[in-house]
């Protein structure tokens, strides 16, 4: 490991967020205004992820009276103050560029179900069995 390696390894944070592409997410961001500080939430569909250890950024889409609106976020920033996941979607693709140039339903990204092990509460209950009479 050389220095500069060394150097991207001290801005990373700690408690990165894991979130991956095709997710829609609400960003809590800080906002300096003049002497205040307050937290700005910008939600919507992750739609690229770039870059390794400090350098590594996200663009989230969402579409605002109308208009499409990115924001690109450095992962390891300390303006990033949170992102949580809203809904996960399902992708084939690592870029979604091509929802730049849809509308409406159209640039909707379907949701990712999870099939694996199934719980006690999703399996439904068996008819309780009533005793045989002679």
């Amino acid at each position: 490991m050389n220095q500069l390696e060394r150097v991207q390894r001290s801005f990373t944070k700690k408690s990165a967020p894991s979130f991956e592409i095709g997710d829609t997410v609400r960003v809590h961001v800080k906002v300096v205004e003049g002497d205040k500080e307050r937290i700005q939430v910008y939600e919507g569909t992750v739609i690229a992820r770039q870059g390794s250890l400090n350098t590594e950024t996200f663009t989230v889409r969402k579409i605002s009276y109308g208009v499409g609106v990115e924001r690109i976020f450095p992962v390891h920033s300390p303006i990033v103050s949170k992102v949580d996941v809203v809904r996960q979607g399902r992708v084939r693709r690592a870029k979604l560029y091509y929802l730049r140039g849809k509308k409406g339903r159209f640039a909707k990204v379907e949701e990712r179900e999870f099939v694996g092990a199934s719980t006690p509460s999703a399996q439904p209950a068996a008819a309780p069995e009533e005793p045989a009479k002679a």
